[in-house]
C-alpha cells in the first residue's frame, strides 16, 4: 500500500467526522435553548403568587418535559462523542494497520461501523427530542389561547 492510499483511507472517516461535528453543534445549541427555557419556567414557578393549582401543575409539567428533553439531548450528545472517538480510532487503526503489516484485521471496519451506529442512534434520539419540542410549543400555544379566552372570550 502506498502512502497516498493509506492517507486516503485515513481521511475517509473525516466525512463522518464532519457530519457528526455538525450534529453535535446542533445538539449543543438545542441543549442551551432547553436550559434557557427551563430557567424561564423555574422563574415563573418561583414568582407564582396565588395562581390556580392547575396553572402550577401546568408549569411543573412543562419543567418535567424540559428535563426529559435535556436528558435525551445529553444521551444523543454522548453518542456523538462516541461516534467521533470511533471515527478518529478508525483513522488511527488504518495507519497502524499499514505500519504493522495489516495485523489489525477488521478493527478499522468495526470501529467505523460502531461510529456509524452511534451516529444513527444519536440521530434517532435527537429526532425524538425535536418532536417533543414541537409538541411542547403547540401545547403552550393552546394554553395561551385558553387563558386569553378566559380573560376575554370571543363572541
Amino acid at each position: 500500500m502506498t502512502h497516498y492510499t493509506i492517507l486516503t483511507a485515513m481521511l475517509a472517516p473525516a466525512f463522518f467526522l464532519t457530519a457528526t461535528a455538525a450534529l453535535l453543534a446542533s445538539a449543543n445549541a438545542r441543549l442551551a435553548r432547553v436550559i434557557d427555557r427551563t430557567r424561564a419556567l423555574l422563574r415563573e414557578l418561583a414568582d407564582d403568587e396565588g395562581h390556580e393549582p392547575d396553572d402550577r401543575r401546568i408549569l411543573e409539567d412543562r419543567i418535567a418535559l424540559q428535563r426529559r428533553r435535556s436528558r435525551i439531548i445529553l444521551r444523543g450528545s454522548q453518542l456523538l462523542y462516541v461516534a467521533i472517538s470511533c471515527f478518529v480510532g478508525t483513522s488511527l487503526t488504518v495507519a497502524g494497520d499499514a505500519v504493522l503489516d495489516h495485523r489489525f484485521g477488521a478493527a478499522p471496519t468495526l470501529l467505523a461501523a460502531l461510529g456509524v451506529l452511534a451516529l444513527f442512534a444519536s440521530s434517532l434520539l435527537l429526532a425524538r427530542e425535536a418532536s417533543m419540542a414541537v409538541r411542547a410549543v403547540n401545547e403552550e400555544m393552546d394554553d395561551a389561547h385558553r387563558r386569553a379566552n378566559r380573560r376575554s372570550p370571543l363572541i
